[in-house]
């Protein structure tokens, strides 16, 4: 049975905290642009407007409350340096804002953290250490050196400056989107829908706050069902940084009573964002910053139909690798890359025949593999593999019809899973 644990006062957050966190790191932190997006508006049937915090110099949010907590650090804890267990963006805001200030900052990564990651926080100066396979086992032996070393450990989602930090996102969505009725958030740790919620119900009561989480890891929801925070199990993600197995406490009890809602999307629907926000923004956003427009593209926000709603992009650190598969993916779900397996003729011309059907039904081949060990036992026919660029999914439709007017035997047509 899960530990029930005693909630955290919300009344340690106040607005104020916020006002006063955004005049702290003025000059620090980027303000960044609130935009409409025609093109997202005419998708989903809603005037859209996209908060872009990936366009922070670390790539995300993260800043705010990192930037906060450590201007607040009194003199002799800068001196000894802050520590905090992180496999992606609060270590890079850390170690950042930690050489700007220069404080002396320490990240333990999981060992199996991106390298890009390790290695920007490496370039930023940060004392880089890696230790077991979740940051579970990391926060084990950050805690080992706080009392080690004499470190400050900055927790990334839970600290009480952090909150203050993340509000100030709320604070500028209001000002730089007058009328702006919903406000959609990733939800990982909650520090950053804390902070939002904080801000935006203070100043505009009448204003939605919703809050997206990855079905695979939806530990918000767990600690409603609850109460309180309680810890999930958390499957592989497209949105990394959400895949936070237990709520923070203090960043709960801000949230609970000012958040109105709050779905979760699977990866199908977060791929398809990420592309989407590629194509339409001209952005490369993450995962967890894809999220708030997942929820949107997947009809998970029916109540949101024609209202003005802002997106936050949290953040835009993806993996290129990981980025070029997920846009791939992301085309498949859209219907726009088509998978089937064919058996035509082996004699010659066979293949030259395939190919100037697809070409006449205006398909783009990416890939034709040949089959002829494992295919069927008539020896004059060949199995192939293929797969083909289209416009949407009628335009598929019309290919395949092209092809079973030429007679070619289409077995298999590959969808996506969802999930």
């Amino acid at each position: 049975m899960a530990q029930v644990k005693a909630p955290v006062p919300a009344a340690d957050v106040r607005f104020d905290d916020i006002v006063e966190a955004r005049r702290r790191i003025e000059g620090g932190v980027f303000v960044t642009p609130c935009v409409e997006s025609p093109g997202l508006s005419a998708l989903v049937g809603a005037e859209v407007w996209c908060k872009l915090e990936y366009q922070q110099r670390t790539g995300s949010f993260k800043e705010r409350g990192a930037c906060n907590a450590l201007m607040q650090l009194p003199a002799a804890a800068r001196a000894r340096g802050v520590i905090a267990a992180s496999a992606g963006n609060h270590a890079l805001a850390l170690a950042f804002h930690g050489k700007r200030l220069g404080i002396p900052v320490t990240v333990v990564m999981p060992v199996h953290a991106p390298m890009v990651k390790q290695r920007r926080c490496i370039e930023l100066g940060a004392r880089v250490l890696n230790a077991g396979a979740t940051i579970a086992d990391a926060r084990q032996r950050a805690d080992e050196l706080v009392a080690a070393e004499g470190l400050t450990y900055v927790n990334g989602f839970n600290d009480a400056a952090i909150v203050a930090g993340q509000g100030t996102v709320g604070l500028e969505i209001l000002e730089q989107c007058p009328g702006a009725e919903a406000i959609v958030v990733p939800v990982g740790g909650a520090g950053l829908i804390a902070g939002i919620a904080l801000a935006a119900k203070h100043l505009r009561p009448d204003v939605r706050v919703v809050g997206v989480e990855p079905a695979r890891c939806a530990s918000y929801a767990a600690a409603l069902a609850a109460g309180h925070p309680v810890r999930v199990h958390a499957e592989p993600t497209l949105a990394d940084g959400l895949a936070v197995p237990e709520v923070g406490a203090r960043s709960f009890e801000i949230a609970r009573t000012r958040v109105d809602e709050v779905v979760s999307v699977d990866e199908d629907a977060i791929a398809l964002a990420i592309l989407r926000l590629a194509e339409m923004e001209k952005g490369v956003v993450e995962g967890a910053g894809a999220a708030p427009l997942a929820a949107m593209l997947d009809g998970r926000l029916p109540s949101l139909r024609g209202r003005r709603v802002v997106l936050v992009l949290c953040g835009g650190n993806i993996d290129p690798l990981v980025f070029s598969r997920v846009v791939e993916h992301g085309l498949a779900v859209d219907g726009r890359l088509v998978k089937f397996t064919a058996i035509i003729s082996d004699r010659p011309g066979g293949l030259a025949e395939l190919a100037a059907t697809l070409a006449k039904a205006g398909a783009s081949v990416q890939q034709i593999d040949h089959e002829r060990t494992f295919g069927e036992a008539d020896v004059s026919t060949v199995m192939v593999q293929c797969v083909v660029e289209v416009r949407d999914r009628a335009h598929s439709e019309e290919l395949f019809a092209a092809l079973g007017a030429r007679g070619v035997r289409v077995l298999d047509r590959n969808e996506p899973r969802r999930g």
